[in-house]
């Protein structure tokens, strides 16, 4: 049987990572197995749609490089793709289930509800309606008495199902409330057009959080009630925040949006979220998404929460950012230039030579380039460092020599090196020395990207030449 696994987002606004991270697991199961992997929209919840989150969901997963064989956008055998598309099929479907006796009419009003509580001060339905006959049931239908579809649950015994994760779990059946199928408005809930769906799209594998792990045997006794072919399922740990917090779209942490905003590219972030709950066999960390579907297994997936680390997407993302050609850097680059004050001022193909071996993500970017539009008195101490073993005495020494040495000097990388490399031999000093005191005479920074001779063939002759001088006189 062909392997068929779906990713079923709510429209509720920008991808967060712990559903990116559902789909991704889902996609590399289906590739592992030569199986599909579907996409299908659950907007059956009017008050949490967001106007413009479905083109988001297609954004996201195209930038992600997660391709689905079937959905709202790309067809399939199994269509329409989105659940308020598909609203018949849910009332015949629970009408069905009425017949079979897994469902019953429920025509209790709001104050009604709101008075039932049970022996634990629990809110509960009592089941009152399951208990009306046929006759009463056509009379209020024929009355249009507002109703909604609620499930039948059994009260006597367990229900329990094997995860492929967390194994066998079990639910005590009178713990399991006859929840609403079908409200009021005709629409289905969540609940039921899942499963029914799941059904009818042929989706065998069921792959989602551990939120759903004790709410699946309900699930499970709608397709015993319909006698379908329960799927398998594969609940997935949470991704924390920290020791005590789940990551979580409802207080503001970061989507995966945000993440390509900050200049992270959506390689190192779908390599990271894929680590976040799973371990390849060997110590790979590093992992293009072709070879995580080589090697995605479920057995590597854990049982415990992870958490989300970002220093460690950080690094990753420095790594990819390494490999691109200088050219596709530049590229990626150039957004984040344009951000910056160097804007339009300088030839961003050399800054990017200076940069892509320093850059972690590419939001610091202008931070680590606005020094050379920016420029004013800085403190002596700078020059202070004990390893090149330099201090305002040496530095005095070295600028001085550097604005003597470039006055005629052409400004190009070679014939920079040359003199001040030849100042420095007559000077008495290191190389490194003055290479060191220039860097900081040019910048006023502790660290930048490149050093003195890269800076002042940025800046040209006539900045570089004015920057020197005022930093000889603020040491003088």
């Amino acid at each position: 049987m062909e392997v068929r696994t779906r990713f079923a987002p709510s429209p509720t606004g920008f991808m967060h990572i712990g559903n990116l991270r559902t789909a991704l697991y889902a996609y590399l199961f289906a590739k592992k197995h030569n199986g599909k992997f579907i996409l299908r929209i659950e907007d059956t919840d009017a008050e949490r749609f967001v106007e413009g989150a479905v083109e988001k969901i297609y954004a996201t997963l195209k930038k992600a490089g997660i391709k689905y064989d079937e959905g709202p956008d790309v067809g399939g055998d199994y269509g329409p793709y989105i659940q308020s598309q598909r609203k018949d099929i849910y009332l015949k479907y629970a009408k069905e289930l009425i017949e079979r006796g897994g469902a019953y009419y429920c025509f209790c009003d709001k104050e009604r509800l709101d008075s039932l509580v049970d022996e634990k001060g629990i809110k509960r339905y009592d089941k009152k309606c399951s208990r009306l006959t046929e006759q009463e049931i056509k009379q209020k239908l024929d009355l249009g008495v507002p109703y909604v579809i609620r499930q039948n649950m059994p009260t006597e015994g367990e229900s329990g199902y094997e995860d492929l994760v967390f194994g066998h779990i079990s639910v005590p059946n009178n713990e399991l409330e006859d929840h609403i199928l079908i409200k009021s408005d005709g629409m289905p809930t969540y609940n039921f057009a899942n499963v029914v769906d799941d059904h009818l799209m042929n989706i065998n594998y069921v792959i989602r959080g551990t939120e759903y792990l004790s709410s699946t045997p309900k699930y499970n006794l709608l397709y015993d009630s319909f006698g379908w072919q329960r799927p398998q399922y594969l609940h997935l740990p949470p991704i924390m925040k920290d020791a005590q917090r789940k990551l979580s779209k409802r207080y503001g942490d970061a989507n995966f949006e945000d993440f390509i905003e900050k200049g992270y590219v959506p390689q190192a972030i779908i390599n990271y979220i894929a680590l976040l709950g799973w371990s390849p066999k060997g110590n790979e960390e590093k992992l293009s998404l072709e070879e995580l579907e080589k090697m995605f297994d479920i057995s590597g997936i854990s049982k415990s929460p992870s958490i989300f680390d970002e220093q460690k997407m950080k690094w990753l993302n420095a790594q990819y950012l390494r490999e691109f050609s200088l050219e596709e850097f530049n590229g990626l680059a150039v957004p984040f230039y344009e951000k910056s004050k160097v804007k339009g001022k300088y030839d961003y193909l050399k800054l990017s030579g200076l940069l892509q071996n320093r850059v972690e993500i590419l939001s610091e970017i202008p931070g680590m380039i606005d020094f050379l539009e920016e420029f004013g008195a800085f403190d002596s101490r700078l020059y202070e460092h004990k390893k090149m073993k330099t201090d305002a005495a040496v530095a005095k020494t070295a600028v001085g020599g550097a604005l003597e040495a470039l006055k005629n000097a052409q400004f190009n990388h070679e014939a920079l090196m040359e003199a001040l490399t030849r100042k420095s031999e007559e000077l008495g000093i290191k190389k490194g020395q003055m290479l060191f005191c220039v860097r900081v005479a040019l910048t006023g920074k502790e660290s930048t990207p490149g050093g003195a001779v890269e800076i002042a063939e940025l800046l040209g002759k006539e900045e570089s030449l004015r920057r020197l001088e005022y930093s000889y006189k603020l040491i003088e």
